[in-house]
C-alpha cells in the first residue's frame, strides 16, 4: 500500500437534517402535562450523524445539506462548533426538529420524527447540481437518512448514477421508495435494519440463514457490493460476494439507541477512509454504534468508549 498517497475524500449527503432534542420524563401519559428535564440539543440527520462520528475517530470529511430558518441556522453553528466542514444549501422552509424523551420509570424511549421541510425542484436541484460540480468528486459519498417532501423517489438513484460516473463508491442507508430505486442502480455498501433487509425481500427473515440469504440476493442482483446489516441486540451481519462475517453483540447497558446506525456507519466509513479490510471496517462499525448505545439522548458514541468496546467485539465467518 502507497502510505504517501492521500487518503479516500469523504462527503456526507443529509437531504432531511435535524435538529434533535432530547429530554427525561419521569411517565409518559395522555393529557397530563409532562414535567420534562433539562433538554439537549445536537445537529442531526443521517449524514450529519455520520460525519460527526467521522469526525470524533479522527476521520476527515466534508457534510453537506440544506438548512433553513432559525432551526437551520442553530444546526450550522453546532456543525461549526465541532470542526466539521460544510456546505449549506440554503432553503425557504425551516429546518425541521424532532425530539427524544426517556420515560424515567420504564427506561422506555419514545422518538417522535418530523417529516421535514417541502423542497422545491429549484432547492433539490441545486443540491444535485452541486455535487455534479464537484472536482474533484469524493472517493466516498454517503447518502444517508429520509428524503424530506418535495424530493422526488429517484433522487438517491440519480446519485447512484453520479457515483458510476465518477468512479465513486456510494454508501446507502435510508428505506422505502428511495431505497428500492437507488438499489436498482447499484451501489457499493448498504446498510439496512432487519426491518428495511424484509420489506425489501418481501418475506419475514427470522433467522440467520434467511437475513444471509436475503443480504446475498441483494448482491447478486448488482444492487449492492456490501450489506452492512444491523440486527440491534443480535449483533451485526457482514456479507460481500466472497465472504460473510457475524458480529456479535456486547453486554453492554443501553441508555438510547438513538444515532446508534448511524454510528455503525461513521466507524465503517472512518476504518475505510483509512483503506483498513472490510473486517476492520465492520468490527470498527459494531464498536461505535455500540458505544453509541451508552450516551444518553443523541450524543452518539464518544471516542473513549469506541476505543474501549473495539477489543471486546468478537466476529465470526459465516458459511
Amino acid at each position: 500500500m502507497n502510505t504517501s498517497a492521500p487518503l479516500p475524500s469523504v462527503l456526507c449527503l443529509t437531504m432531511n437534517p435535524s435538529v434533535d432534542l432530547a429530554t427525561e420524563t419521569e411517565s409518559v401519559v395522555p393529557t397530563h402535562k409532562l414535567r420534562c428535564s433539562e433538554t439537549l440539543h445536537d445537529a442531526g440527520g443521517g449524514g450529519v450523524n455520520v460525519a460527526r462520528v467521522l469526525t470524533r475517530l479522527g476521520g476527515e470529511c466534508t457534510a453537506l445539506c440544506p438548512t433553513g430558518g432559525s432551526a437551520g441556522q442553530w444546526l450550522q453553528k453546532r456543525m461549526r462548533e465541532e470542526g466539521i466542514s460544510s456546505v449549506f444549501l440554503p432553503i425557504a422552509d425551516e429546518t425541521r426538529v424532532s425530539f427524544t424523551v426517556h420515560e424515567h420509570s420504564t427506561g422506555a424511549e419514545f422518538r417522535f420524527v418530523m417529516p421535514g421541510p417541502h423542497l422545491s425542484g429549484g432547492e433539490w436541484q441545486a443540491c444535485l447540481d452541486h455535487l455534479q460540480a464537484l472536482a474533484p468528486f469524493p472517493d466516498l459519498l454517503v447518502a444517508s437518512g429520509s428524503l424530506p417532501p418535495g424530493v422526488p423517489a429517484d433522487f438517491y438513484a440519480r446519485l447512484a448514477r453520479l457515483c458510476r460516473a465518477r468512479g465513486a463508491r456510494m454508501v446507502l442507508d435510508t428505506s422505502g421508495p428511495a431505497l428500492e430505486a437507488a438499489l436498482a442502480e447499484g451501489v457499493y455498501l448498504f446498510k439496512p435494519n432487519l426491518r428495511e433487509l424484509a420489506a425489501l425481500s418481501g418475506q419475514a427473515l427470522d433467522t440467520p440463514e434467511q437475513w444471509l440469504a436475503a443480504a446475498r440476493q441483494l448482491i447478486e442482483r448488482g444492487q449492492t457490493e456490501v450489506v452492512a446489516l444491523t440486527l440491534g441486540h443480535l449483533g451485526a451481519l457482514l456479507v460481500t460476494r466472497e465472504s460473510s462475517w457475524r458480529a456479535d453483540p456486547l453486554d453492554i447497558p443501553a441508555s438510547s439507541a438513538v444515532g446508534a446506525g448511524d454510528s455503525f456507519v461513521g466507524g465503517m466509513v472512518a476504518a475505510l477512509q483509512q483503506r483498513q479490510p472490510l473486517r476492520e471496517a465492520f468490527a470498527l462499525g459494531v464498536a461505535a454504534g455500540s458505544a453509541t448505545l451508552l450516551s444518553i439522548g443523541t450524543g452518539l458514541c464518544r471516542l473513549e468508549d469506541v476505543q474501549r468496546l473495539l477489543p471486546q467485539v468478537r466476529i465470526h465467518p459465516v458459511n
